[in-house]
């Protein structure tokens, strides 16, 4: 089989794939390729392992199976493939709660800003202290209750949060409807947004504006699921305290949107999930599950792309 491997991987993590699986098939690396040939690279494959462009896979005829590298996938969702597709399933999730509850801390007890003190070598010291909070005992509300969620909300019990969990029919949940939300945000401390790419603009300005006054949005979720000139509103007026975000509407963030320079705003730029074994990981898992389609058994993590899970 032609096996053609999007995800851009360094010369070792290539030797693996190559040692692991060059004898009986052939192993076509994207970034050993010019950008002319690689779409046509592509278009002869079997199996597939990262993320192409949509466009590219409107025509593979011989597709046969799909590791995707990443978690989320709502930019195929049109995409209708009668072949076994498999995510990372939750392997961002604990890295992606551990970005984003250490956003939420460094808001919460200014290490952003002491960081910055830091820098320029000038110390402030008593007076910060009447102006930071605590996480212990506060109350949350998680959007979602996939992976990333359950992840968030295994540090939360750390702190002796109260912590509500919302889903449409997750029966775990305690708030599946957006009228349920909306009471429930009015003494709600700390919002943090889970949700996946499929929920265009969840967080819109009614329930921006149904947050309790003071309170924290944190969004490790999709950067579409969250309206953000109604965020960007909310926090200029200080209805909101402070907001941490993983990820924004648009990848890299344009340098003229004030989020840059909002003191109460903590930019983790799309790296919650990172790790340093990453690609070991990526390549790993794809082994994993190549040899589960190999061998006819049922792969790990296997989506439905229409679905979006």
């Amino acid at each position: 089989m032609i096996l053609f491997i999007q995800t851009g991987l360094n010369e070792a993590n290539r030797l693996t794939l190559r040692q692991q699986l060059g004898d009986s098939h052939t192993i076509v690396f994207r970034n050993e390729l010019s950008p002319d040939e690689q779409q046509a690279a592509l278009q002869q494959a079997d199996v597939v392992m990262g993320n192409p462009p949509a466009d590219w896979l409107q025509s593979v005829p011989n597709l046969k199976f799909w590791q995707l590298d990443s978690a989320g996938f709502n930019n195929y969702s049109d995409l209708n493939l009668n072949i076994p597709v498999a995510n990372m399933g939750d392997f961002f999730a604990w890295p992606c709660a551990e970005t984003i509850m250490a956003g939420i801390l460094a808001l919460y007890r200014r290490i952003d800003e002491l960081a910055v003190l830091q820098r320029q070598q000038k110390w402030i010291g008593a007076p910060l202290r009447y102006t930071m909070s605590t996480l212990h005992k506060q109350r949350v509300i998680i959007l979602g209750a996939g992976t990333i969620g359950q992840a968030v909300r295994s540090i939360l019990t750390g702190f002796e949060c109260d912590i509500k969990l919302m889903a449409r029919t997750n029966p775990n949940a305690q708030i599946h409807t957006r009228e349920e939300l909306l009471t429930a945000l009015a003494t709600t401390d700390l919002l943090i947004n889970c949700l996946p790419g499929t929920v265009d603009k969840f967080v819109d300005s009614d329930v921006l504006a149904a947050m309790k006054p003071g309170s924290v949005f944190a969004n490790v979720g999709r950067g579409n699921t969250a309206d953000e000139p109604a965020l960007i509103d909310v926090l200029e007026r200080g209805h909101l305290s402070g907001a941490v975000l993983d990820v924004t509407a648009q990848e890299p963030l344009p340098v003229d949107s004030p989020l840059w320079k909002m003191p109460t705003v903590i930019l983790t730029q799309h790296t919650a999930g990172g790790q340093r074994a990453e690609d070991e990981g990526k390549v790993a898992q794809f082994l994993s599950n190549f040899a589960r389609f190999e061998q006819g058994e049922p792969i790990e993590n296997q989506v439905t792309l229409a679905r979006g899970y």
